[in-house]
C-alpha cells in the first residue's frame, strides 16, 4: 500500500508512524515484517527518536552540515547532496510486527527523509506475514 506524502521544506523528518500503522491494522496482518520503502533516488526512509523534535532537528543540520547542498558537484540536475544523503541513511526499514503491533522501543518512530524537496512523495508499505501464524 502506498503512503502519500507532501513535504514542505528542501530537508525535513516526517514522523510516518501511525501512517504505517494504519495500514497495518487495515492489513489484518497480525504477525510478521513490514517493509517501508521510499520509492525516490532522494527521500529516505529512518528510524529515529520521535519524542523530542530537537532531534530531527539536530539530524537535518549536522548531514546539512557534512554534506553541503552546493559543493561542486558533477551531477547535471543539482542535487547531488540529496543523493549522496538518501545512500548515507537508505531508502528503506523492516519492522518486526507482532500481536498487531509495530516492535518500536518506546522512542522510536519511522520518519520519510526529504532531502530535495518540496515535492509529493510515496512510500510503499509491504507487510510479509509470518506463515507460522497464519
Amino acid at each position: 500500500m502506498l503512503i502519500t506524502i507532501k513535504t514542505k521544506a528542501r530537508t525535513e523528518m516526517i514522523d510516518i508512524t501511525a501512517q504505517v500503522r494504519n495500514v497495518v491494522q487495515t492489513s489484518g496482518i497480525r504477525n510478521g515484517l513490514v517493509h517501508v520503502f521510499s520509492l525516490h533516488t532522494t527521500g529516505a526512509v529512518t528510524i529515529n527518536e520521535n519524542a523530542d523534535p530537537a532531534v530531527k532537528t539536530d539530524i537535518l543540520n549536522t548531514i546539512n552540515r557534512v554534506i553541503p547542498w552546493d559543493d561542486n558537484f558533477k551531477h547535471m540536475e543539482g542535487n547531488s547532496a540529496a543523493h549522496i544523503k538518501v545512500s548515507l541513511f537508505g531508502p528503506s526499514e523492516i519492522i518486526a510486527l507482532e500481536d498487531g503491533s509495530l516492535v518500536l522501543g518506546t522512542w522510536q518512530g519511522i520518519f520519510f527523509c526529504e532531502f530535495d524537496g518540496p515535492r509529493n512523495r510515496h512510500v510503499n508499505v509491504k507487510i510479509l506475514a509470518d506463515p507460522r501464524s497464519l
